[in-house]
């Protein structure tokens, strides 16, 4: 490939423009959409947002917040990693796929979660076995995308800095705890449904 061609496909800093603009735009869009979900529920259910803890025991509670901080504050560890440490023309996922599982990951995180609020107050004014339904399913596909984030940052090669993979790993456990575990697990077996 000549230089006129190299320069036309990446950026200053070596990442192609068209990987960075879909990981951006998922992560704005999703994130927007998420937050968006959260702030317009709970605005607009004033009274009954406290529900949305579902059951959960006033013990358990402080768990579920120190572990939202900390998924929080996961996502923002391997956020940059995959952003800015795998190369997206060279890396393979699982030994095969390239740069484009991680934006497939990161949708079905970010499409599903925003989902989920407005689902739940829906089921708490007008329960239905296919609201509950639908609840569980987007909390599955959240849980099952974590769970598959941490894998794939663990097998992504090449894989960047060690000390970025192991952060982005932590990071990635941190927010699959949350959503493969807490919301997807525990958080059901509570809920008045």
């Amino acid at each position: 490939m000549n230089s006129t061609t190299t320069a036309s496909k990446r950026t200053g800093d070596g990442v192609p423009s068209r990987a960075r603009f879909h990981l951006t735009w998922i992560n704005i869009l999703g994130g927007i959409a998420v937050l968006g979900s959260y702030v317009v529920g709970i605005a607009t259910h004033p009274e009954t947002s406290g529900a949305v803890w579902g059951g959960i025991p006033e013990g358990l509670q402080p768990v579920y917040t120190v572990s939202m901080f900390l998924a929080a504050g996961g996502y923002f560890l391997f956020t940059p990693y995959v952003y800015w440490q795998l190369d997206p023309e060279q890396v393979r996922v699982f030994g095969r796929y390239g740069y484009g599982a991680f934006l497939l990951i990161y949708a079905v995180i970010l499409v599903p979660s925003a989902l989920w609020m407005p689902l739940t107050f829906q089921m708490i004014d007008t329960p239905g076995a296919g609201l509950w339904l639908a609840i569980r399913l987007v909390l599955f596909a959240v849980g099952i995308a974590s769970v598959a984030l941490i894998a794939a940052v663990a097998s992504a090669n090449p894989a960047g800095s060690r000390t970025g993979r192991i952060l982005a790993i932590v990071g990635a456990v941190a927010f699959a705890f949350q959503t493969a575990v807490l919301d997807a697990v525990v958080w059901p077996a509570f809920f008045p449904a």
